[in-house]
């Protein structure tokens, strides 16, 4: 390690934590986050540092080799944090440029053509209520993209739904049967347009959930004007929290899980030509998809399949990384973690496809890379974070070290690394990788994924696809005993352990030289991560759809007297007003900001500040509301994360008195 003369082996340890500390502080002064050589300087570090740490472990901290429970324990934790390190190094070399497009659409956005092309919009559903599918047709509908079809693709058969489509002025279809699940769905939407007499120039792909935004079409045919273009991929946004959010209470403050994938990893992979399709919200060539024949049903991740046999026909896929459409996150624990897991399941699918990375296929070096980095982070991820709370335990109960380190060892070659890592992906990604938080999106559905990551690798076919429930009612507080049981019995063993060390070793951890320090602190920090864990599945209950970005202020009319309040909560069927004091029942009128007319409502709760109305709109005004929330908003959800904004949420949080929301 590198050490000062002057300071002990610690001191010098904690000397190059505080160097990362300055340097990385100074450096947001003069690096460009978008200029991919300071990116690829910066990562660079961290993947030599990386090297650095793998390198010590390797020839420091192992067991000797032997038939030992020691060595056992000790090479498997080292074998997995090594695979776990080449998808970090993967990630690495990805993140070191990054292309960002909305200047290429600006520039062929209005272009004149001879006709604007025909855009068939295919909405696929399964099980969603009706004010899900609602939002989002009236959404499409409203689109400024004129030439369009809509078409619902439902795949449960509703003849309710066949009805509302008819009252909405959209085209319905269903077929007999669910083979191919929404690939097939898809399919069988554009085998029956391929039959018309007029067939769409492009084809846009929403989920039932996903409102598009009312620019969500011109703005990504501009991106087209490039002929080998097939598929133009945007970001998936929320308008509601994620579970991890929602149950901590950081909605305005914690960005959603998927926010770094989208805002920072899908642009770097176009950077490289390997940006791929999500589902949802991406546009593609009608003669690219009948070339291909379609969606490839051999995997449940459609989405990807479908970029990789774009790719291997010749058409490319590219990302326009701007907010046009925004969807619904998954609501409940369970639903986020099998989404989760049906990914996970896919990839692996893909990865033993007619077009996985070691295929006979067309696909270039770089397409076979992005699989096999998708395969790594998988198949490492969680696991390792599962392994991470487990091998502490070997050492309490059985007394057997898997990392031979002493403290200054660690905090030198782990702490470097880990602290610059950190800070110089915060420092690109505007503050998206938080600790603690981070660990536990991935940890509380590690089990499920990993059991997936495997099962798909060993049997890929066979797997029935899982629907994300959206929707119903998530009045009451419900916890989550069977995801909570396996973090519940790791916390009480980690807990028993530490507690059977002090009693029994109490004065050991003076003695730094045996890594027993390095222990009691991983131990300390999976009891935090293990109780954050616990805490995460206690789900609160959810009673806003849809919040305004921030306050607006607007009149309310009541018995001929006009007031003037702040709007500081919005939703389809409520608002919230300030500074308005009213009886309960207390009628009036809304003069709210792109709403025509006025809407009727009433007083049905006093707030701490005001008080909660009941909205009566017309149906003209209903879409009005859709259009309002979900289709003219700026980026919802948080798109940074402010430290100081972060760290008041949670002690807000966690003190009863601050965490009223009336």
């Amino acid at each position: 390690m590198f050490f000062y003369p002057q300071l002990g082996e610690l001191g010098s340890a904690a000397m190059q934590l505080i160097l990362v500390v300055g340097i990385t502080a100074i450096l947001p002064s003069f690096v460009k986050p978008r200029r991919n050589w300071h990116r690829a300087v910066l990562l660079g570090i961290s993947a030599v540092l990386a090297l650095r740490y793998i390198w010590w472990r390797a020839t420091e901290t192992l067991a000797p080799p032997g038939l030992t429970l020691d060595a056992l324990a000790s090479w498997s934790l080292y074998a997995l944090e090594v695979f776990t390190m080449i998808g970090s190094l993967s990630a690495f070399l990805v993140l070191s440029r990054i292309k960002l497009r909305s200047e290429e659409a600006d520039q062929y956005a209005n272009l004149p053509t001879e006709k604007e092309p025909l855009v068939a919009i295919l909405i696929a559903t399964y099980n969603e209520d009706r004010d899900v599918l609602e939002r989002t047709i009236v959404g499409a509908k409203f689109l400024r993209h004129r030439n369009k079809m809509i078409m619902v693709c439902d795949d449960s058969r509703r003849d309710w739904l066949r009805d509302f489509c008819e009252t909405k002025g959209v085209r319905y279809m269903r077929r007999a049967d669910n083979e191919g699940q929404k690939a097939g769905n898809i399919n069988h939407a554009l085998d029956r347009l391929a039959e018309e007499e007029v067939q769409p120039d492009f084809v846009a792909i929403l989920d039932a959930d996903f409102v598009p935004h009312r620019g969500f079409i011109s703005r990504t045919l501009a991106l087209f004007h490039d002929p080998e273009v097939g598929l133009v991929q945007t970001p998936q946004h929320f308008f509601n929290s994620d579970p991890i959010q929602h149950n901590f209470r950081l909605d305005s403050s914690y960005p959603d899980e998927q926010r770094f994938f989208f805002d920072q990893m899908q642009p770097a992979r176009d950077g490289w030509g390997i940006a791929f399709c999500c589902g949802t919200s991406s546009v593609c060539r009608w003669s690219a998809l009948r070339e291909i024949g379609g969606f490839n049903t051999e995997s449940v991740t459609e989405d990807f399949m479908l970029t990789l046999a774009l790719q291997n026909a010749g058409w490319r896929t590219v990302y326009l990384a701007e907010p046009l459409t925004e969807g619904l996150a998954p609501e409940g624990l369970k639903e986020y973690i099998t989404q989760r897991a049906r990914w996970c399941l896919g990839l692996m699918q893909i990865a033993r496809s007619s077009l996985g990375p070691f295929s006979k296929s067309n696909l270039r070096l770089r397409d076979r890379w992005s699989v096999i980095d998708s395969i790594f982070y998988w198949t490492t991820t969680f696991p390792f974070r599962i392994a991470a709370i487990c091998y502490p335990l070997l050492y309490w109960y059985f007394n057997i070290t898997v990392v031979n380190a002493g403290l200054a060892d660690v905090l030198s070659y782990f702490g470097v690394y880990y602290l610059w890592s950190l800070m110089i992906l915060n420092m690109l990604s505007r503050g998206m990788v938080v600790p603690l938080l981070n660990d536990v999106s991935q940890l509380i559905g590690a089990i499920p994924i990993a059991r997936a990551a495997f099962t798909g690798l060993l049997r890929p076919h066979g797997h029935p696809f899982s629907v994300t429930a959206k929707g119903g009612d998530r009045s009451k507080v419900v916890v989550q005993w069977r995801i909570m049981m396996p973090f519940l019995i790791l916390f009480f063993l980690t807990l028993g352990g530490l507690l059977i060390g002090i009693v029994w070793d109490r004065f050991a951890y003076y003695d730094a030289g045996d890594g027993k320090w390095v222990i009691l602190f991983w131990t300390v920090y999976n009891l935090f991560l293990l109780a954050a864990t616990c805490r995460a599945c206690v789900e609160l209950p959810r009673r806003e759809i849809h919040v305004a970005d921030k306050p607006e202020r607007i009149s309310f009319v009541s018995d001929g007297t006009e007031y003037w309040v702040w709007m500081t909560s919005f939703t389809m069927d409520t608002v919230r007003l300030r500074g308005l004091t009213l009886p309960e029942q207390t009628r009036g009128i809304l003069t709210i900001d792109l709403i025509t007319d006025p809407i009727e409502c009433y007083v049905i709760a006093k707030t701490r500040d005001g008080a909660r109305l009941q909205l009566l709109p017309t149906e003209e005004q209903r879409e009005e509301l859709f259009v309002r929330f979900y289709a003219e908003g700026n980026e919802p959800g948080v798109s940074h994360v402010r430290p100081s904004a972060l760290l008041h949420d949670i002690y807000r949080r966690f003190l009863p008195k601050f965490s009223s929301d009336e």
